[in-house]
């Protein structure tokens, strides 16, 4: 293990390197964040100067809901227990711990929440099923310390990571991480290449279908949509997402990816590993959440993300434009993870 490591470190300096000679330059701070990869929850209607007066909440549904595939059974309300996980599927993933289910009161929501029992995650969060241990502790640390946080400072999920590292300890960190990489991330988004997306809103901090059917250009976005928004508000950790991408993003991606893109930046399989599934304590990138994806590498090239190797990764994204973000992140998505 410590001979893989020093390879990794050799190679990790060599791409510093790499980075300096092509003129690679820090891009300049303060870029506005795409709202598309960073959707903020729009504030109530009775909130907003001029707009109708908000419609009386409906009262709760309290019958048992169940799920395809799922023997289990639960109330609304259940399934939005911060402290007790609505777990539809427990044979897809091994025996957790308490803190993925149940978390720790008051402050230390349940993991398996928002990154649901098996790790796959959500695209307003992120995916850990099969990162390494150590990696997501690094994480935790950062998020505690200060040196990783959202270029959207509106966006929830980011935000409630701050606190939620704050408050945990490193028994609850590696208890998650030991869990989380014990098992590999399954495949989970569809990659969509289209001229056009069908109309959406925000809701729960990611795209949801809108009311009104039909479809508007996607222009250079990356949208990702539940493939069935039912099993996702109850969250069902046997539904995936579709994304849609810019129509010839997916093969820009690749290139850049494998090439490097003629100096623009470095062969991502450098670090993460030829088949991009992860090279020691660095992640695996395929098949994970291309709009997660775009937000980690803005939150880089501004500086907001600033922890453990950063600064490496920082060298390498410095050159490139959010169009090459988005190429990037459907090559990636599209992979087999």
């Amino acid at each position: 293990m410590r001979t893989r490591i020093g390879i990794l470190t050799i190679i990790l300096v060599f791409v510093i390197a790499t980075a300096v000679h092509v003129g690679q330059q820090p891009s300049p701070t303060g870029a506005t964040p795409p709202a598309w990869a960073y959707p903020v929850n729009p504030p109530a209607a009775a909130g907003n100067r001029g707009a109708q007066p908000a419609q009386p909440a409906a009262p709760p549904n309290t019958a048992p809901r169940t799920l395809p595939g799922s023997s289990a059974s639960f109330t609304q309300a259940q399934t939005r227990d911060l402290f007790n996980v609505a777990d539809w599927h427990p044979d897809n993933h091994p025996p957790a711990p308490e803190i993925v289910l149940k978390g720790r009161r008051p402050d230390v929501r349940a993991c398996g929440y928002c990154h649901l029992p098996n790790g796959q995650g959500r695209p307003e969060n992120s995916s850990l099923a099969g990162l390494p241990a150590s990696y997501i502790i690094q994480q935790m640390a950062d998020f505690k310390n200060g040196l990783r946080k959202s270029s959207e400072a509106r966006m929830g999920p980011p935000a409630a990571m701050v606190t939620l590292a704050k408050a945990a300890s490193d028994e609850d960190n590696a208890a998650a991480a030991a869990y989380f990489a014990s098992f590999k991330f399954k495949q989970w988004i569809r990659v969509v290449e289209s001229n056009t997306v069908p109309k959406h809103r925000i809701q729960g901090g990611m795209f949801v279908p809108a009311e009104e059917s039909g479809t508007e250009p996607i222009g250079q976005r990356i949208i990702e949509m539940p493939e069935n928004l039912e099993r996702t508000e109850l969250r069902d950790s046997g539904s995936g997402f579709v994304a849609y991408v810019p129509t010839g993003s997916i093969k820009k991606g690749e290139a850049l990816v494998k090439t490097g893109g003629a100096g623009k930046t470095v062969q991502c399989g450098l670090c993460h590993g030829n088949d991009l599934k992860g090279l020691g304590p660095v992640p695996g990138i395929a098949g994970r959440s291309p709009s997660y994806t775009v937000r980690q590498l803005f939150d880089m090239q501004q500086g907001n993300r600033a922890g453990q190797w950063s600064e490496l990764m920082k060298a390498a994204v410095a050159k490139l434009t959010q169009d090459d973000l988005i190429a990037i992140a459907a090559y990636t998505a599209s992979l087999a993870p």
